[in-house]
């Protein structure tokens, strides 16, 4: 069984940080690409960031500069510092991963920037 659990958010000042946390479990984590989305209210869900096995990344032009991905395969989990926070930054952020055959993800966890 696939469990993506995040972790990390919260309300924060504009021009603040966070660092989310996504443990996976039911994967071979290493060998998988993980992925960070986010979904704002009333907007589609949006790719924020992915980090491959290997270990590059890429980025939405968005958040370009400010956000950063990392994964630690020894503990099985990815994580997204996010820096010089922006209130369009207000979202939920999910961890997804494609697996098995299937795209997984997780619950979501809240971001709230304040201006």
């Amino acid at each position: 069984q696939v469990q993506l659990v995040e972790s990390g958010g919260g309300l924060v000042q504009a021009g603040g940080s966070l660092r989310l946390s996504c443990a996976a479990s039911g994967i071979i984590f290493s060998i998988n690409t993980m992925r960070w989305y986010r979904q704002a209210p009333g907007k589609q869900r949006e790719l924020v960031a992915a980090i491959a096995s290997g270990g590059s990344t890429n980025y939405a032009d968005s958040v370009k500069g400010r956000f950063t991905i990392s994964r630690d395969n020894a503990k099985n989990t990815v994580y997204l510092q996010l820096n010089d926070l922006k209130p369009e930054d207000t979202a939920l952020y999910y961890c997804n991963v494609p697996a098995w055959g299937q795209n997984y993800w997780g619950q979501g966890t809240q971001v709230t920037v304040s201006s």
